[in-house]
């Protein structure tokens, strides 16, 4: 039984001084994900185009929310100047608008969150086919997109970040179906 663990642990050290041997070849890059997805020129387009897209919404929650912050102000410091009945309709109508206001706020969020994701989804193709592209040039073996820890040594971001930077008129033209 000694002599079969001896024999197995011998032949388990071969397979893994030959396997060490012939990693020796082995190319490996890691790439930070969401520091593409934060630094990229891509990523820096989509979040300018959301923004855009929805800065007509946000500031017609932020008038809402202003004058409903006002409505609250005047029902505060109103000192029996309104009568019962015209207290009571300013109370419902602020109740109203803190209602519409919560539905905007929480559809807001929902169509943000939506559009943030389709535009990351695209950003992340495109970091997709930077990596791919890289890894054939450089004759790279493996490379991994998420890691506990990476090794500066081994750590690829940077080249990625700045292939979608210089392939940014490139991605233009991958829209264009004509091409």
């Amino acid at each position: 039984m000694m002599m079969k663990t001896m024999i197995k642990a011998g032949m388990l050290a071969i397979l893994l001084c030959a396997g060490v041997a012939q990693a020796g070849d082995f190319k490996v890059g890691v790439v930070d994900t969401e520091r593409v997805l934060r630094e990229s020129a891509p990523a820096m387009q989509a979040e300018s185009k959301i923004e855009k897209e929805f800065s007509g919404r946000d500031q017609t929650i932020k008038k809402l929310m202003k004058q409903a912050k006002d409505l609250q102000a005047l029902l505060d410091k109103d000192d029996g100047k309104l009568t019962d009945s015209d207290r009571r309709n300013k109370e419902r109508e602020l109740t109203a608008m803190n209602v519409d206001l919560q539905r905007m706020q929480r559809e807001f969020r929902e169509d943000l969150n939506l559009r943030k994701n389709e535009e990351l989804a695209i950003v992340l193709e495109q970091a997709n086919k930077a990596i791919q592209a890289i890894a054939k040039e450089e004759k790279y073996d493996l490379i991994l997109q998420e890691a506990v820890y990476r090794n500066p040594k081994i750590d690829i971001t940077d080249m990625v970040i700045k292939r979608l930077a210089d392939s940014k008129p490139d991605s233009k033209a991958d829209n264009n179906p004509g091409k």
